[in-house]
């Protein structure tokens, strides 16, 4: 009785084990072409100075449409671009966006950035797709000061 339940036992780890050697391979990461922009690199692109830098820039250029304003739009406008081998910006694309003022200022500001730290795989800088959101908030209203009734 021993021995059958030791057989059942490792036939069903050994099952089990052939079941994730065939569906659990990893594949070796795609070989380096220029031609390739990729999803996810080893080292992927980064802002100078990083994920707090890339914040302040976003924060002190960011300028707010009037008529955005005006009309109460607020929301999350999200950007994809290209960071290319040389860490210059290329391929702005909206992939959602809240109102057409707000998606052109979030364009706007993409298009505008600094060169980038680029992308690498296997030691070869390589152009790698970023995506930002990019959060349009209206101040809360409240009391106005002095000088706002001019």
């Amino acid at each position: 009785m021993k021995k059958i339940i030791l057989m059942s036992f490792l036939t069903m780890c050994l099952a089990t084990a052939n079941a994730q050697n065939g569906m659990g391979q990893v594949t070796p990461p795609p070989t380096v072409d220029s031609n390739n922009v990729y999803f996810t690199v080893e080292k992927m692109p980064e802002f100078p100075g990083g994920q707090v830098e890339l914040m302040k820039y976003l924060a002190s250029n960011i300028k707010y449409p009037k008529d955005a304003a005006n009309a109460g739009k607020q929301g999350r406008v999200i950007v994809r671009f290209v960071v290319n081998e040389d860490g210059s910006i290329s391929d702005e694309t909206l992939i959602r966006g809240v109102f057409p003022s707000l998606d052109e200022e979030a364009l706007r500001v993409i298009k505008s950035m600094p060169k980038w730290h680029p992308g690498e795989q296997e030691g070869k800088n390589v152009r790698v797709y970023y995506t930002i959101p990019i959060s349009f908030i209206l101040p809360a209203p409240g009391p106005l000061r002095p000088d706002d009734a001019k």
